[in-house]
């Protein structure tokens, strides 16, 4: 070991995503992910509870600021407005990380236990904002539909996103992806 460097948990992460390129995810150890990075076994599992957890520390983030947008939503918004906050401040979430994106999306989409722990992260996004619009006074099911629609709003704005030869920000994606759900949804 070297002397101390700071930002392990992003060292870990990007060694991680580096390996995974390289090798596939099930081929891929902690161990191999902690030497990569500089770092010792001990300090990848203070970071993270295992190797899938790398591609995944973010989704309480991500809930976290997307809940809280909504929550804060003046009283008067409606459902797909107060949504519509929490959308605009998931897309900031991702303005500096469509290289990560991108690449932890690779590594997902190669593995279908992975695929499944998105599925997952995703259906608990919709929860927790159901549960969130539910306590906005929202009647079931409406709370459950306008947040499924957010969630899937963000699911097609992201995977547009990734698209290597997609420029613009993920924002200008979302509003465009919602107007588009505006749009079939009023039947025009």
């Amino acid at each position: 070991m070297g002397r101390w460097e700071p930002d392990a948990r992003g060292r870990l992460a990007k060694a991680a995503l580096a390996l995974y390129a390289e090798r596939g995810y099930e081929q891929t150890t902690v161990a191999e992910i902690a030497k990569r990075a500089g770092l010792t076994e001990r300090t990848f599992f203070r970071h993270y509870a295992d190797k899938r957890e790398v591609l995944f520390a973010g989704a309480g983030e991500l809930e976290g600021l997307f809940v809280g947008a909504v929550a804060g939503a003046p009283e008067s918004a409606a459902p797909l407005d107060a949504l519509t906050l929490g959308l605009d401040a998931v897309a900031e979430m991702f303005a500096d990380r469509r290289e990560f994106a991108c690449r932890r999306q690779a590594v997902i989409t190669a593995n279908a236990e992975l695929r499944e722990r998105e599925l997952i992260k995703l259906a608990s996004l919709a929860a927790a904002l159901t549960g969130t619009l539910r306590g906005r006074g929202v009647a079931q099911p409406a709370a459950g539909l306008a947040a499924e629609a957010a969630v899937a709003v963000f699911k097609i704005a992201f995977e547009r996103w990734i698209v290597p030869a997609e420029e613009r920000p993920m924002r200008e994606l979302i509003r465009e992806s919602l107007a588009e759900l505006k749009a079939v949804t009023s039947g025009a």
